[in-house]
């Protein structure tokens, strides 16, 4: 019986052996600690993938330079994909009148939804917000956040921070989406602008806003001295009237008794407004192909011996540096001679024309409380023109330090499948920016913000009438919520007079410069303030003035690396 029972058992096994030899082998599944096949295992062909193959990379629509059609084709692949609702945050910094930085945002995230839901596109964008007043605050608060992974998607603020930014590689390079939109969108932009959104010549920002620093006059005191401004901006356009001519009628205001400074400028920092000389005088700050600073020796020297001239002929305070703004330059430059003092030319910004308007700065007369000026006061009493040429043959300037959109290296991180899917939030976030730079609503952040259109799209709309008129009543095309965060700063700034301002001005960042986006700038300014200060005091010749400038900078290793001096003091230079 037990024999019987041996061979049934052996005769199991051997069918059993020969189902399990013929059947189809399984494909195994490869893990970390799964052994390869063995070599008797067919490897699947190229044509044939495994079961457990990496899914294809999922292809995202390209740019092409036509704002709806992206966004329809991004809305639908993001559709495509199971995605309904997209977050993004915008961190961004300023005055309360310059909120639009914000709700620009906000702003293009409903444009680009109504645009979906026209086409049937059942997605939508929310943004969340987040203000800090001070720029600098909110940049370090950007720097600290990012490697946490709990900042905001577009960051808004100063262009000087770019470079550092881009070296961190906390924002993105879009210099490829800058490319495909630059007929429809950007070739509108003021050239200057978009140099100063590139470092190392590829784009990491957009320009938001900016700024001018023209050259105030006064119409009071030229009418005193019988001085004829008609067509003054457009000489000192073209180069003929100069350094040596604010110069001469500075002298002549004083003598006549027509005013009592000749020129009034800012105090502490020699940065920005006063380095406008060197740039006036045809010297730079910056060689691009170096990536180095420059002093300019020529340049600097000449501006030196400008402001050295205007102090020792009584034109220019001699503690002009130790000046506070709000009780001695401010009520000087919009003042009566007879109370507060008076000047003919103000080194200025385009922020002025407003800030006199809102600040308690012009005494009327003596024994009077301080208030604002009207618009039409400060009309009256300002004519304006370009920061003037050094001298013949140079040409004149302005300066600018402009905001930028700046789009985080992991925006939309807070989104499903980012990982997958990122390069489909970065082209819908820098289409968010391409909405926030619609003209539109740059006029109307440059005129509630008193800052200067950085599109010619928009500045024309700041001569346009019937859109300020319409702009006044809030009946643009905004959503709810803008409408609802501006409608008092509406009311109290948009002004026919402050408008036609900023209109007018536009112009000058065509001739606009830009302080250099190097991490040593800082120090090298700090270094032209003590001179200057020395310079205008006259405790210093201006020759004297630029060896301290070079020995500052020779005492300072990390500087006098970042730094090529160039040229020499000019023999035989003469101003006035």
């Amino acid at each position: 019986m037990v024999g019987v029972i041996i061979a049934v058992i052996i005769i199991i096994a051997i069918i059993a052996a020969v189902l399990i030899m013929t059947r189809p082998a399984p494909t195994p599944t490869p893990t970390p600690t799964t052994p390869s096949p063995t070599p008797t295992t067919p490897s699947p062909t190229p044509t044939t993938p495994s079961p457990t193959t990496t899914p294809p990379a999922v292809k995202v629509p390209e740019l092409t330079g036509d704002f709806e059609r992206d966004v329809i084709a991004l809305g639908r692949f993001f559709a495509e994909q199971g995605i309904k609702g997209i977050k993004y945050t915008v961190w961004a910094a300023g005055d309360p009148n310059s909120v639009m930085r914000m709700y620009g945002i906000v702003e293009a995230a409903y444009r680009i939804n109504r645009i979906w839901e026209k086409n049937g596109i059942d997605v939508r964008i929310h943004v969340d917000t987040h203000w800090n007043p001070g720029f600098i605050k909110l940049y370090e608060e950007f720097l600290s956040a990012v490697p946490q992974g709990i900042n905001g998607d577009f960051f808004v603020n100063s262009y000087v921070f770019i470079a550092t930014l881009a070296e961190e590689g906390y924002i993105l390079d879009i210099t490829e989406y800058v490319e495909k939109y630059w007929d429809t969108v950007f070739k509108d932009f003021y050239k200057p602008l978009m140099e100063a959104a590139k470092y190392k010549g590829r784009y990491y920002g957009i320009p938001q806003d900016t700024e001018a620093r023209p050259l105030y006059i006064r119409k009071d005191v030229a009418a005193c001295m019988g001085w004829d401004l008609t067509n003054l901006a457009e000489k000192v356009k073209k180069g003929e009237f100069t350094w040596y001519d604010v110069f001469k009628k500075a002298k002549e205001a004083v003598e006549k008794g027509c005013a009592t400074w000749g020129l009034i400028h800012r105090k502490g920092s020699a940065h920005p407004d006063l380095i406008q000389f060197i740039f006036a005088f045809g010297g730079k700050l910056y060689d691009e192909k170096t990536g180095k600073l420059v002093l300019d020796v020529v340049a600097v020297y000449k501006w030196f011996k400008v402001e050295y001239e205007f102090a020792r002929a009584g034109l220019l305070p001699e503690d002009m540096m130790a000046w506070d703004w709000a009780t001695k330059i401010h009520p000087t430059i919009v003042g009566e001679k007879d109370v507060t003092g008076n000047t003919l030319f103000d080194i200025g910004g385009t922020w002025y024309w407003t800030e006199w308007q809102t600040k308690k700065y012009y005494y009327e007369k003596k024994g009077a409380e301080a208030r604002p000026l009207t618009p039409e006061e400060v009309k009256e009493k300002f004519y304006y023109t370009l920061f003037p040429a050094g001298e013949p043959g140079k040409s004149p300037v302005t300066l600018s330090q402009p905001f930028m959109w700046m789009i985080a290296s992991n925006a939309g991180k807070d989104n499903a499948r980012y990982e997958e899917l990122k390069e489909a939030y970065h082209r819908l976030a820098f289409l968010m920016i391409v909405a926030a730079s619609d003209p539109e609503i740059n006029a109307i952040h440059s005129i509630i913000s008193a800052h200067v259109p950085v599109r010619k799209e928009a500045t024309k709309l700041l001569y346009n009438e019937e859109w300020i008129k319409k702009l006044m009543k809030l009946e643009i095309d905004l959503s709810p919520t803008t409408k609802q965060a501006i409608k008092e700063i509406v009311a109290r700034t948009v002004h026919k007079i402050n408008v036609e301002f900023l209109a007018n001005v536009s112009y000058m960042l065509e001739y606009t410069k830009l302080a250099p986006m190097h991490p040593e700038y800082p120090r090298l300014a700090e270094i032209f303030k003590d001179a200057i200060d020395k310079v205008i005091r006259g405790t210093m010749t201006p020759e004297d003035a630029v060896k301290y400038v070079i020995e500052k900078i020779n005492a300072l290793p990390e500087l006098k690396e970042s730094i090529e001096i160039v040229g020499e003091i000019p023999k035989g230079w003469k101003f006035p």
